[in-house]
Parts: C-alpha cells; sequence; structure tokens
C-alpha cells in the first residue's frame, strides 16, 4: 500500500496481546489480526495501531524492554494454526497439567504473561521436534526455512545465539564468560556447536512468525486495513543489538528525560545511550536495518519518542553527569531530520511528540511532512479567567490536517475515566468545543458523552484518527499505569472475544457512520 499521510483514515489502538479468542491460548496471536481486520473493516476502521511485538527477555512484561530490534516475540506465534503443532495432536499433545493450566490462562481477564510463555515454549518444542525430523534440508520446508534463514541472516543469526546463550545462562550477556561477553570468535564458534539445537529450534519459531505475519498482514489488506507498528525508541541494555553492535552505543551512560516541574530529579531510564557521532559513520546503517525490518511488517509505524532521535537526554549511573546528546540545537535537527528522512523510506512514520518537547520539533515534523499527535485532553491552553487559572480545550477542526487525532495513549486513563476526573471548570470548557454543548457537565460519563466525544475527534481535521480500543466502546481498562509496577501493567485483555466483537453490530454500526459521516471510509474500488 502507498503512504497516505494525505487521506483520511481511522484507526484503533490494541495491543496484539490483548485480542481474545474464544478457545485461544491466554492472549492475541498473529493469525488473530485476520479476525481483527475483519472486524476493523466493516466498522470502518482502516489501521489497527499495535504496541511493540519486538522479543523481551528476562521475565519482562513491557513491550518497549525489546531484546532486539528485528525479532517478533515468539509468544504470537498461533499454535493452532502453526503445521507442525497440529502434526503432533494440537492440544492433545500437551501434558495433562498444561492443558489444564491453559484452560485457566485463556479464560483469564488479563495476560498472565509467565504461565502462558512457559506453557507456549512446551508446546513450540514438540512442534519444533517434528520439523525437525521430517523435513531435512533436501525437503520443500527445509528449502523454506533455508531461504528465510539466508536471507534475514545479518540480524537472524545473532538473535538465535544471543536467545540461545540467554536461556542458558539465564543472566545479563556482560555477566556472561568474558569470552562470549567480548565475542571472541573462537568462544561463538564453540558456542554454535554447543547450542546448535537450540539455535535451530529459535530460528525456526522465527521462520514461523514470518509466515503467520506476511499471512495476516496480506489478508488485512485485502480487506483495506493496515497493520501499524510501534517501535521502541531504542533497544533494551540487555538486547541482542547493543551485545553485537556496542561500538553504537556510549559506554556507562542511560537514556533518560530531564528535570522537569512532575520530577524535579529527572527519570533514569536504564537504557543504553546511542553514540550519534558513531551511528554517523557508519551511515545510519543500523537504523536502516531496523526501519526496513519495520517497513516489512507494517504498512505505517509509530516512532516512540521522535525527540529522542534529534537529541537524547543521558546520564550517568551515579549521577555525576547529565546533558542531551547531540548538546547545540543546530546539530538536533540536523540529526533528527536525518534519521527520520530515512525511516520514511521504508513505511509510513508517525512521530510520537508528546511530553516536554522543544520548540523547535513540531516545525520539524511538518517541514518532514510527518505527522504527529494531538491528545484532546492535551490540546488546551491555560488563560486566566474571572480571577482563576482555567484550561480552554482546543478546537479539533483547528488542528492540522497532517496530524494525529487522539483521546489518549496506552500510558494515559481512558477517555470515561478522565471525563469523570475531570473539574467542573474543565468540563464545562471542555463543553465550548463545537458538537459538545449538547452535553450536561454535572453527569458522568455514559453513552451520549462517549457518542460526542469520538464523533469531534472522528470530525477532526487531523487525516488520521487514531483511538485506543477502550474509547471506541466506552470502556475504563488500562493497558500500563506509568511509574508502577504491578500485575495490571502490559496485562490488558478486551473482554469480549474476537466473534462477540465481531457479532455487535450496533457498536459496529456506530463506528462505521462516524468514519462515513466524518469522510474516513476506504474509497470504493
Amino acid at each position: 500500500m502507498k503512504r497516505h499521510h494525505s487521506v483520511r483514515r481511522s484507526g484503533t489502538l490494541i495491543p496484539l496481546f490483548s485480542l481474545r479468542r474464544g478457545a485461544g491460548w491466554g492472549l492475541g496471536e498473529i493469525p488473530d489480526l485476520v479476525d481483527m481486520a475483519a472486524w476493523s473493516s466493516a466498522a470502518g476502521i482502516r489501521v489497527i495501531q499495535m504496541l511493540p511485538v519486538n522479543a523481551v527477555s528476562g521475565g519482562e512484561t513491557s513491550p518497549y524492554s525489546a531484546s532486539t530490534a528485528f525479532a517478533i516475540d515468539p509468544v504470537y506465534l498461533g499454535l493452532d494454526a502453526c503445521e507442525d503443532f497440529r502434526a503432533v495432536g494440537g492440544r492433545a499433545a500437551l501434558a495433562d497439567t498444561d492443558r489444564r493450566l491453559l484452560d485457566e490462562v485463556a479464560s483469564a481477564a488479563s495476560v498472565r504473561w509467565n504461565e502462558l510463555r512457559a506453557i507456549k515454549d512446551r508446546a513450540m518444542r514438540l512442534a519444533y521436534a517434528h520439523f525437525a525430523a521430517h523435513s531435512g534440508r533436501a525437503a520443500r520446508r527445509g528449502q523454506t526455512l533455508a531461504t528465510f534463514r539466508k536471507e534475514n541472516r545479518h540480524w537472524l543469526e545473532d538473535w538465535a545465539l544471543f536467545a540461545a546463550l540467554h536461556r542458558h545462562y539465564e543472566r545479563h550477556w556482560r555477566d556472561w564468560p568474558v569470552g562470549l561477553a567480548e565475542r571472541n570468535p573462537a568462544a561463538l564458534r564453540k558456542a554454535h556447536a554447543a547450542h546448535a539445537d537450540e539455535i535451530a529450534f529459535i530460528v525456526w519459531q522465527q521462520w514461523q512468525l514470518d509466515r503467520q505475519w506476511r499471512e495476516a498482514r496480506a489478508a488485512a489488506e485485502a480487506m483495506g486495513v493496515e497493520l501499524m507498528g510501534d517501535l521502541p525508541f531504542v533497544v533494551a541494555e540487555d538486547s541482542a543489538d547493543v551485545w553485537k553492535h556496542r561500538e553504537l552505543f556510549r559506554p556507562g551512560l542511560r537514556v533518560g528525560a530531564p528535570p522537569d516541574a512532575l520530577c524535579a530529579e529527572g527519570q533514569d531510564w536504564g537504557l543504553p545511550l546511542f553514540d550519534w557521532r558513531a551511528m554517523n559513520e557508519t551511515g545510519f546503517a543500523w537504523m536502516r536495518a531496523r526501519a526496513a525490518r519495520a517497513g516489512r511488517l507494517f504498512g505505517l509505524y509509530r516512532v516512540d519518542h521522535v525527540i529522542g532521535l534529534y537529541r537524547t537526554y543521558y546520564r550517568s549511573a551515579d549521577g555525576s553527569k547529565s546533558g542531551f546528546s547531540p548538546s547545540d540545537e543546530e546539530a538536533q535537527i540536523r540529526l533528527g531530520e536525518t534519521v527520520l528522512a530515512l525511516m520514511n523510506e521504508h513505511g509510513e512514520v508517525i512521530a510520537e511528540d508528546l511530553g516536554m518537547i522543544p520548540e523547535f520539533l513540531r516545525p520539524s515534523l511538518t517541514r518532514l511532512g510527518l505527522p504527529g499527535y494531538r491528545v484532546l485532553r492535551w490540546e488546551k491552553d491555560d488563560l486566566w479567567r474571572d480571577g482563576r487559572m482555567q484550561a480552554f480545550f482546543r478546537d479539533p477542526k483547528g488542528w492540522p490536517a497532517i496530524s494525529v487525532a487522539t483521546s489518549g495513549t496506552h500510558d494515559t486513563p481512558t477517555q470515561a475515566t478522565w471525563w469523570d476526573s475531570l473539574s467542573p471548570d474543565d468540563r464545562r470548557n471542555l463543553l465550548r468545543i463545537p458538537g459538545l454543548g449538547h452535553l450536561d457537565p454535572n453527569r458522568g460519563f455514559d453513552d451520549q458523552a462517549r457518542d460526542a466525544l469520538l464523533e469531534v475527534l472522528y470530525q477532526s481535521s487531523s487525516n488520521l484518527c487514531l483511538l485506543p480500543f477502550q474509547d471506541l466502546l466506552g470502556q475504563r481498562e488500562q493497558v500500563n499505569f506509568p511509574g508502577s509496577v504491578s500485575e495490571r501493567n502490559w496485562t490488558y485483555r478486551m473482554p469480549m472475544t474476537l466473534d462477540a466483537l465481531g457479532a455487535d453490530g450496533a457498536t459496529t454500526q456506530r463506528l462505521r457512520r462516524l468514519a462515513s459521516e466524518s469522510n474516513r471510509l476506504a474509497p470504493s474500488r
């Protein structure tokens, strides 16, 4: 599909893990995207945005803690659609304890990551054993796998070895034996030989994931729906990319956020700092490879924390050193525009430009023709009126065409929760927006408020209206709770199955009407 920054579309944001199938495995899987796309198409929704689907390690649940910029997390493999798993008898081949546990996690209200990862790993190993026993290199499937491995060797071989060693040592790569940590060629050859079977299994996983992804994307596009990805700003320190390309990162320095009114000491995210000079000397080869991989998976993708591609705030581990890299504004603008331009060669880039951003960022995105975000609750002017400071919300019909209209992100309370949290003054000022004046400022969130707020966003001037799935339905469940660590984070599952969602004609037609009246339906073919 061609890039569509100038075409009016509507989309929805829902993590892949949040999709629910009646007889599923406790989280959404790649084949479930086909059913989600079928409902989206019927509802006039043309874009499905997911959170990152990169592999993570070390028990992480946050999709932004990527242990690779290239590999898909194996947990998303649809085993019921996997030829080798079906060949061994499917779920019947699982141990009785696993089948009972699978029934529990499949019906759970939220994603039970650790349990389902363990079950799926055991199931995938059964499937791979069948493949290994019946598909030699001369066989058709063996040749197909060999071709995939060759075409993706620039990232796949190092990822497979890293993942195998990570499973073996169960700790950060810096704590591996020194020969492996320092990538001594003799030590790497020895490790390849010692872990050959595990490496072959990991390669098989990525091959199966790639096949399912290509099939799901093709099916979605045939229905007029594009898949949208999300690229973490940077991979984790404990990642295959830092292990292999440590020359592209500055040792001892970590990415974070500068001090501000909300956090006087700033934030330390514990992420590695890019060495932009080294990146430039390679012609940004790693960034180009990453963008090309994203383009093969998605029609468009969100670049998380886009200001970090212009200037990255860092601090040393002991807090004695901090600053921006690069340090001067001219170099920052030059760097950001260079990196974003090359990324835009491999797909439709959406720039996440929220939070504390410098004045130069949005004009720079405008020059590049890249849309940033307009979040209804934050698009306001604080003005002194009637003896007090009040928030006056901006009319979405005045937002730029090249922008993304939305009600919130995966990190914010849902629109229902936000509405109920507004002060009486803020709610009255919100209702000054044309199209909201008929709402009662003294009533809590209800279907009338839901529909009016959605209509205002659909009718915005922004060409892309991209709304969290929960807000489309008026629900209150939140995906992530920033600043906290709990079982609530990154475990949201849609409360209904995809079949039930597809059968909900009232919701489907309500959303399709919004898309039609705001000129966001796909043109007839």
